[in-house]
């Protein structure tokens, strides 16, 4: 599948491309509309050689894994990822009512107004907490505003997982935008996720209030002392109870910073209190097409428990009537091919091959207790450099087949399988 970056290109026989919304290094935004529902989305198109690149693999897909675990109204909805031979594209909510950075841009909120954008943003970080997920990139810019000024959490970039935590319970990856940054994660010593979330928050309500930031300084460093400091001043317009709320969301200290439990506790923050939010189910499915014609879940990919830890993937279903196992490898196809040839070789089993090597039937010779075990593996491109490999029985009996993946497949497959760098204390 090929799809050229022009207006009025249909991608995969189900979207048409509009006018292009905006780019940035990495990706181009088109407006697309479902041809089958009429439904407008924004289409992010990632070029897959630049990702590779620079190296975002990772950060991509971390980016799809999060966007599927934090479904809420007020972060910016994943619709549906697919992939060709060159791009990921990323079917998404279209947002059309601007940043709330731009109006911001005109001048200070009426506190009211500010209290009912600060509100939404908490019910959205709120909820990414509870799923483990932190933002660590919050900015109005990130912000956006649907036609009916409902709020949407965006960009989930530099996002981490509670899976990406050190030993010592902390994240320790320096990132985010210097005004809206935590002070304990200039000071490199480690960070509580959550907390840094909550300094940004206080910082983006900060600016909402006042039309312009805390802590500025022409001088980045002096800036980050002031920051490290918690040195700012309120300006004379801001309520008691707002300005207690913002200092004790700026509170340099993590350890005595305010929780989200006690901002929402907090006597402005629950004046005229946001309305409940109605979520998502959690069985909407996500696609990820790997070239045309092979649609899989997305999320059966990432495993949302472990992170990016696909390891636990690679165990049996408990059901009867689809055995599955599945795994990830950063190894080309026709490392995967030869493995699973190898394992054919051993075991007598006669091995029927596509001609793009992207999948295998492997047929045992003898009969078993329901007839001749039989064995699918298919193999999905993710990203050129990140394969997913799907196996199942496609006939014989179940209990042959669990003892021939435990005693043939899983070790003669163990050093092809990709585990999450998360497992060998890489930093996030």
């Amino acid at each position: 599948m090929a799809v050229e970056d022009r207006s009025n290109a249909v991608l995969n026989g189900k979207y048409e491309l509009g006018r292009q919304l905006g780019h940035g290094t990495f990706a181009k935004v088109y407006h697309a509309k479902n041809v089958k529902t009429g439904k407008s989305v924004a289409m992010k198109m990632v070029g897959k050689e630049k990702v590779i690149k620079v190296g975002m693999t990772e950060q991509i897909q971390r980016e799809i894994s999060v966007m599927k675990m934090v479904r809420h109204p007020n972060i910016v909805e994943l619709h549906e990822v697919m992939a060709s031979k060159s791009k990921i594209y990323f079917a998404m909510e279209l947002v059309r009512g601007g940043e709330l950075f731009s109006k911001i841009a005109k001048g200070r909120l009426r506190e009211d107004v500010a209290r009912n954008y600060f509100q939404q943003l908490i019910s959205a970080v709120d909820f990414c907490h509870s799923r483990g997920v932190y933002h660590r990139d919050l900015k109005p810019e990130n912000l956006l505003l649907d036609e009916e000024g409902i709020l949407k959490v965006t960009d989930f970039g530099l996002s981490a997982l509670a899976i990406h935590l050190r030993q010592d319970g902390l994240l320790h990856t320096t990132c985010g935008t210097p005004a809206y940054v935590a002070p304990e994660v200039i000071g490199k010593k480690g960070y509580d996720g959550a907390k840094a979330d909550i300094w940004s928050c206080g910082v983006i309500l900060y600016v909402l209030l006042a039309g312009f930031l805390p802590f500025q300084d022409e001088n980045v460093i002096a800036m980050y002392k002031k920051i490290y400091r918690g040195d700012f001043k309120c300006p004379p317009w801001f309520s008691s109870d707002a300005r207690r709320l913002v200092t004790r969301m700026l509170d340099p200290n993590p350890k005595s910073r305010i929780t989200i439990a006690k901002i929402m506790e907090s006597s402005w923050f629950k004046k005229a209190g946001p309305k409940k939010p109605s979520f998502l189910t959690e069985d909407e499915n996500v696609n990820l097409k790997g070239k045309e014609g092979d649609t899989m879940n997305a999320f059966h990919i990432i495993s949302l428990s472990q992170g990016f830890d696909l390891s636990p993937l690679f165990e049996e279903k408990k059901r009867e009537e689809k055995q599955e196992i599945r795994f990830a490898t950063m190894k080309p196809a026709g490392a995967v091919v030869s493995k699973l040839e190898e394992v054919a070789k051993a075991m007598k089993f006669s091995v029927k091959k596509s001609g793009d090597e992207s999948s295998l039937r492997l047929q045992g010779c003898e009969n078993g207790r329901k007839g001749k075990l039989g064995i699918s593996a298919d193999i999905f491109a993710v990203t050129p450099s990140f394969l997913v490999v799907e196996v199942k029985k496609s006939s014989g009996d179940t209990l042959e087949y669990n003892q021939f993946c435990s005693k043939e497949l899983r070790p003669a497959l163990k050093d092809i399988v990709w585990t999450s760098p998360a497992n060998h204390s890489a930093p996030a």
